[in-house]
């Protein structure tokens, strides 16, 4: 059977959107770096019931993260082995259990961006929706004590602006990095919920670059001083940003594109006020790494519990 889009039922609330004429031309669309396919699956009956996503860096911890919701929801065993659906590449990792998919997305915003082309097809064709999607990571923060969990308010550039920039065609596009604003603020209800460790919410830097980008010591390049490292810091800090990374920018404004509601949430592993590399445990920094994990699961597990309630 084919995975082709086609009408969807009419109680749907709100679709995937892809804003691609072209795909309706196409006899088979192939995601090549999930090794999946509308002709070779059938993807209504793999995702149709897909509600939450989740997606992180690495495939380990997506892995570690379906492991984790079927432990909490009480689904299947934990200790079981859970498929990895894109087995057929090496590109990215992807799992699912009941409604919740986990899948991994590399490093950088070149890396998320094809991903998540291939992801939003995927749930389009699958006639997803009423979806919510999460990415989960780690960051590093300004003024933040290692540990602490941002939820973003806005993703902005290395110029503090919430904007995300694409060259199409030879030409510059902007487009907007807006999250879903009430999905935050459930989320920190959610950790208030929870109490186990600091969450706030604040902008987050997205950056095209680990070292000089974020304006680290440590590169095999740096050409600016201690004192302007600071000074940068102390200015994004100024312009409300709480944390670093490489894919929220692209992530926020794809997901607000396709109609997906969307929410970054990343824990802190190092103050970068106090410095660029990372020294605590192998084991702190696992607990940390862990803390995103706790709160998104929490949310979903809420959720699905009211809707089985009501």
């Amino acid at each position: 059977m084919s995975g082709r889009s086609g009408q969807r039922p009419a109680s749907c609330t709100t679709p995937i959107l892809v804003h691609n004429p072209h795909l309706d031309g196409m006899k088979d669309d192939v995601l090549y770096h999930f090794s999946l396919g509308t002709e070779t699956h059938d993807l209504p009956a793999m995702f149709s019931d897909v509600k939450f996503v989740c997606v992180g860096g690495s495939p380990w911890r997506m892995k570690s993260f379906i492991e984790y919701i079927a432990s909490i929801l009480g689904m299947e065993d934990p200790k079981a082995e859970y498929p990895n659906i894109c087995a057929g590449t090496d590109r990215y990792a992807m799992y699912k259990i009941g409604p919740v998919l986990s899948v991994s997305h590399g490093m950088g915003i070149p890396s998320i961006s094809i991903m998540l082309h291939e992801l939003i097809k995927l749930l389009h064709h699958a006639h997803c929706t009423d979806v919510t999607i999460f990415r989960i990571g780690t960051s590093g923060g300004i003024g933040l004590e290692p540990g602490s969990v941002v939820v973003t308010k806005q993703s902005v550039d290395a110029n503090f602006l919430p904007k995300f920039e694409q060259v199409i065609l030879g030409k510059t596009v902007m487009r907007n990095t807006d999250l879903d604003s009430e999905l935050a603020q459930e989320l920190l209800e959610c950790s208030k919920e929870i109490n186990q460790f600091n969450t706030q919410m604040g902008n987050t830097m997205c950056t095209m670059d680990f070292y000089e980008g974020q304006a680290r010591l440590d590169g095999a390049f740096c050409s600016y001083t201690e004192e302007d490292k600071q000074e940068y810091l102390r200015n994004a800090q100024e312009a409300g940003v709480c944390n670093i990374e490489m894919e929220s920018s692209v992530f926020a404004a794809m997901c607000k594109m396709s109609g997906l509601r969307a929410a970054v949430v990343c824990v802190t592993l190092l103050d970068r006020l106090k410095g660029d590399q990372l020294t605590s445990s192998h084991d702190v920094l696992s607990s940390y790494q862990q803390r995103p994990q706790i709160l998104v699961g929490h949310y979903i597990k809420k959720h699905l519990t009211h809707k089985k309630d009501s």
